[in-house]
């Protein structure tokens, strides 16, 4: 499949926008225009959407996806991480043909960014997954679809074959070979194994907003649930007529249990005793490129090249696992420098902005996840909501390095950075 770079708006957004040389919008344009959905237009960045999303969503959710570990020490950790450093510009470069477009495992993608795996996004967006997935193929980006998804990954990758998937290997060591051999027949190329969760954080402020899983009835919930409206209506009941109670549809070779039973938490436990044996094996399994999520130090990093990891995600995961884990973009040159070209290095946790994005890129990334916004704009808008906010993140990114002087994303590295503190 070819990708378009540098394409001016996502498929949801206005086509027809005057654009300068580089493909992207020009200086005059700001917001959306006449062809976005009327929600979508006073959208005018990645953090406008969660303000939108609160409106939408029931309590619960949006403090599911909100919400960290205990005291959200690594979740704001990972947002004032990129205010240590600031720009260095290159003035008059000729950036008129500038491209952003990047190359990971022999795929062209038209970003430097893509979407990271968010669990049970079909819960919060009418078939979330599918929103999210069917939006970053059509504007080149990478996705990885979540295994703790509520649409099959069959449907998935039939609908967006470029899509990535992420496994949360089963506790039971005897289940992980299904579960690989059902992703390989699904027909994903990039398996993605999420290592960080030994056991289940402490996520106080789920309990807070009345977020359970099993989801539990409750009159709370219902009472959430009938003051927001379009999400009560357009995704919740929506899905139950159309679709039928929603499943754990990815945790093993077959199907999980519903969202409301009882089994759905002891289905996502009991990891602990796992280890990087059950890792090699999984590499011996997989004949497609292999990335672990969840990486924070050199020595780890350094493990996974040598049971034959062709990428690595450095992740504190969103700053909901271990809190006061060191942030993302803190620990991400160490781990680039550690692993010395001999694996794929990205990252994600706290991108917000473009200038997040080249931050990252100028530390060693060849790529960065985002995963909140992402959602809440699913939540909001839909694919629609997605495609806008892809939109949005790529016009930023391509103005700054516009600024900064860099005609490709291989120019941004270290010398566009001063080390604040």
């Amino acid at each position: 499949m070819e990708t378009t770079k540098q394409r001016p708006i996502g498929v949801a957004a206005v086509e027809a926008l005057p654009v300068n040389r580089a493909g992207a919008p020009s200086a005059a344009y700001a917001g959306a225009g006449r062809g976005t959905p009327r929600v979508l237009r006073p959208i005018l960045s990645l953090d406008d959407f969660e303000h939108a999303a609160r409106r939408v969503l029931p309590r619960p959710l949006f403090g599911y996806i909100a919400g960290a570990a205990e005291d959200n020490l690594s979740l704001r950790a990972n947002r004032t991480s990129f205010s240590d450093y600031s720009f260095i510009t290159r003035t008059l470069v000729d950036v008129s043909k500038r491209d952003q477009s990047i190359q990971i495992f022999d795929e062209t993608y038209s970003a430097p960014f893509g979407i990271a795996p968010v669990g049970i996004s079909a819960l919060s967006a009418y078939r979330g997954d599918l929103a999210l997935a069917n939006a970053a193929q059509a504007d080149g980006i990478p996705a990885i679809m979540s295994g703790s998804s509520l649409i099959s990954m069959e449907e998935v990758q039939s609908s967006a074959p470029r899509t990535w998937f992420q496994a949360y290997l089963p506790g039971d060591r005897t289940k992980i070979r299904g579960l690989i051999d059902r992703v390989r027949k699904a027909g994903f190329r990039t398996l993605v194994a999420t290592i960080d969760l030994p056991v289940w954080a402490n996520r106080e402020n789920n309990v807070r907003t009345g977020f359970s899983m099993p989801l539990r009835p409750s009159l709370r919930l219902a009472v959430d649930g009938m003051t927001h409206p379009r999400w009560l209506f357009g995704t919740f009941l929506r899905t139950l007529v159309l679709h039928g109670m929603p499943h754990f549809e990815n945790s093993f070779a077959e199907r999980g249990a519903p969202m409301l039973s009882t089994r759905a938490i002891r289905d996502t436990t009991g990891r602990d005793h796992l280890s990087w044996d059950d890792i090699s094996e999984i590499r011996r399994l997989w004949d497609g490129p292999f990335v672990l999520k969840g990486i924070l130090s050199e020595h780890d990093a350094r493990r996974a090249v040598k049971i034959g990891a062709d990428g690595i995600i450095v992740s504190n995961h969103g700053g909901r696992q271990l809190d006061g884990a060191a942030a993302s973009l803190a620990v991400l040159p160490g781990i680039v420098d550690a692993v010395n070209g001999a694996a794929v290095v990205m990252m994600d946790s706290g991108i917000r902005r473009g200038g997040d994005v080249l931050k990252a890129i100028a530390l060693g990334a060849s790529c960065v996840f985002v995963g909140r916004p992402f959602m809440y704009a699913a939540a909001v808008g839909g694919q629609a909501g997605v495609s806008h906010a892809i939109s949005l993140l790529r016009q930023e990114v391509d103005r700054n390095q516009a600024m900064l002087g860099r005609l490709s994303i291989d120019d941004v590295d270290r010398t566009c950075l001063h080390r604040v503190s």
